[in-house]
Order: structure tokens, then C-alpha cells, then sequence
């Protein structure tokens, strides 16, 4: 599950590959849409949350209250059915499906608040390589940053939709990718996930932390005692 983004994505797969997925996009429903959406595809796939052998979770970076949302989530199931957790940075999920370029990936979410949170990833061989540190940033200096690695960009994500204007006139070196990968990917949350299992690359329900890369609007707003009794991360 992922729901660092507007978008709430659920899948459900194994090692032989995707089994169903689902992914909603009407905005700030995360708590609404999470659950439902796992009781029915588990129903439709015929399946018992008993047959899960982990949980795998989008960590963001990602919007405040979604985020915790889908983390919450996973950490209960996962302490409920005594399984382990694979967690996976939500940029990652964003890039891995364009992977079949020969360009330089540059995953770039909606941050809100004149920001976006973004990474930069090389293809390599099955798959995708981060090359640099998950950052925020404003749009304006992530695109002079991104001239000035004077290499061809593919660029996705939601961010790119938000700020697209911006981004064509500072890039001319650039293609953008469609909307249809604007969000983190529930089946590649699978795919990524399924390996690193394999590799028993998890942690205990316990240990899982959301990718936090700035203060909440609540501590902000507030300071960090008064956001800390109002529920902020």
C-alpha cells in the first residue's frame, strides 16, 4: 500500500507477479479509501489476510496525514498477523516504472506549499539506481539544479503536472513523462518488494519510520510543542 500522494494504491501480488491493484485519486480521503480497499481486494483475489506473508509500505516522502495514514496501516496489520514489513520509499515507485529509458529519471512529487520532494535515478540492469539523497526543494531550484547536470532528463511525477509550465521553460534538454505514472506504482510496490523479501530486506512492524523531510504544517503553525499535542509526526 501507498498513500504518500493524493493517490490511495493498494496491490496485491507474490513472486510470480501481480494479482489485482487498485488505485484511487479523489483526494484527501486516505482514511476513508484505505481499508475498503484492502478488504476488497483481498475478497476479490479470494484471499485471507492469514495467506500475507508481509506487508509492503510506501514511506514517502509524501503528504503529512496520507503518509500516515498507509504507515499506520501496514504497522497494524503487520503486528496483527505477526509478519514483517518491507518498506519502500514512494519516489522510488514513481520512477521504477519508467525505468525503459536511456535518459536520466528524475522522479518529482507534489510537495505542496510552492514545493516538491524529488530524486534522481540511472537505469541499470532490471531496474533503477538512485543518484542522490531524497531532497524538497522549490521547483525553481530543483530545475536550475537539474540543468546543470547538463544530461537528458526524463522527468514524472505529480510535481511535474503541478509546476509543468515551469519546468518546460527551464528545460529544454527534458521529456516528461504521461500522467498516467504521475503517482507511486502499486504493482512496482510489489515487484520491488517481492525482491527485497527474497533477500529478507525487511523490518519489524516496529522499526518502520515514514521518510519525513520537512517539519508538519502543524509545527509550523504552532511550534513543536503545541504541534506535537495536536497529533503532528
Amino acid at each position: 500500500m501507498d498513500t504518500a500522494t493524493p493517490q490511495v494504491g493498494v496491490a496485491l501480488g507474490s513472486e510470480h507477479g501481480l494479482v489485482a491493484q487498485i488505485r484511487l485519486a479523489q483526494g484527501r480521503r486516505h482514511a476513508e479509501q484505505l481499508a475498503p480497499a484492502i478488504e476488497y481486494l483481498l475478497r476479490e483475489a479470494q484471499a485471507q489476510p492469514s495467506d500475507l506473508a508481509a506487508i509492503a509500505v510506501g514511506v514517502g516522502p509524501g503528504l503529512f496525514t496520507g503518509l500516515r495514514v498507509g504507515v499506520t496501516t501496514a504497522k497494524v496489520m503487520a503486528q496483527a498477523l505477526e509478519i514483517p514489513v518491507v518498506p519502500v520509499p514512494s519516489l522510488d515507485l514513481v520512477a521504477y516504472p519508467v525505468r525503459f529509458t536511456a535518459r536520466v529519471i528524475a522522479a518529482v512529487c507534489d510537495a505542496r506549499r510552492g514545493e516538491v520532494f524529488y530524486s534522481v535515478y540511472r537505469t541499470v540492469p532490471g531496474g533503477v539506481q538512485r543518484a542522490g539523497e531524497y531532497r524538497v526543494g522549490a521547483p525553481g531550484e530543483v530545475a536550475a539544479e537539474l540543468v546543470a547536470t547538463g544530461e537528458d532528463l526524463l522527468l514524472v511525477g505529480d510535481g511535474i503536472s503541478a509546476h509543468r509550465q515551469m519546468f518546460e521553460d527551464e528545460l529544454d534538454r527534458a521529456e516528461f513523462a504521461s500522467t498516467s505514472f504521475a503517482y507511486p506504482s502499486p504493482s512496482a510496490l510489489v515487484e520491488l518488494a517481492c525482491s527485497r523479501y527474497r533477500r529478507e530486506d525487511f523490518v519489524r512492524a516496529s522499526e518502520v519510520q515514514p521518510l519525513y523531510l520537512r517539519k508538519s504544517d502543524a509545527e509550523i503553525a504552532w511550534g513543536p510543542d503545541r504541534a506535537g499535542h495536536e497529533g503532528a509526526p
